[in-house]
């Protein structure tokens, strides 16, 4: 209990720094074009899209422990620490270990913080749409993941012009984020509906977690080039 207060707690104090910020990643304007995030500075920029992260990984482990919470038996909370083989994004090819994220570069961090972002906004799109279906699904999950789905897209957008003001070239899409749509866009009896979305929010909080600290090995290699070995 003082745990899920605590974790509460800390992603409150976080929500209320990105608020200081006002719309840290509010990048469209009106008329739809990016325009707001193209003045922001690289340095202030990089910062609100990592703090823009971090959130998004606090809310996905409060989304993941209150879904286990209201519908996972505990027998199949195993199923959390073996969900890593089942995710859509294994095959992509981003790095898994400490030494193999050390030799990539600035530019392939980045594409990959983008490619394991398009390839979650359909699918927490669809797991918004299957969670209102449960009888008894309560409004906070409710709210986080809609709030988690809405803060992808614009952490796509502050990304993209990340990616335009750091390496001066446009970005790209990957036909592999249809195909892996297909497995959650097919309708399930209830228990295999809840084990599959199980497996989706673990999937998703283990890639959040990567979004998050790719980009801050990003920042890190900003400051400190030679001394960001503990990531």
């Amino acid at each position: 209990m003082n745990g899920t207060i605590q974790g509460c707690g800390c992603t409150l104090l976080l929500w209320l720094s990105l608020g200081s910020l006002g719309y840290p990643l509010d990048c469209k304007d009106d008329q739809g074009s990016i325009t707001r995030c193209t003045s922001i500075s690289q340095d202030k920029l990089l910062d609100r899209v990592i703090q823009h992260a971090e959130l998004i990984y606090r809310v996905s482990e409060e989304s993941c422990t209150l879904f286990e919470d209201m519908f996972v038996p505990f027998a199949l909370h195993s199923q959390r620490n073996r969900g890593g083989n089942m995710c859509m994004t294994k095959s992509f090819a981003i790095p898994g270990s400490k030494s193999e994220l050390q030799q990539i570069s600035d530019k392939w961090l980045l594409h990959s913080v983008l490619m394991l972002i398009q390839s979650w906004i359909e699918p927490m799109i669809y797991l918004q749409t299957t969670l209102e279906r449960y009888d008894d699904a309560p409004d906070a999950l409710l709210n986080k993941t809609k709030w988690v789905s809405d803060k992808l897209l614009s952490l796509e957008q502050g990304v993209a012009v990340l990616i335009r003001k750091m390496l001066d070239e446009g970005v790209f899409t990957s036909a592999e984020f249809t195909a892996s749509l297909e497995r959650y866009d097919v309708q399930l009896d209830m228990p295999d509906s809840v084990l599959r979305d199980y497996t989706l929010l673990t999937c998703f909080k283990k890639d959040a977690h990567k979004m998050e600290t790719f980009l801050k090995l990003l920042k890190c290699r900003q400051t400190d080039k030679f001394g960001c070995f503990l990531f």
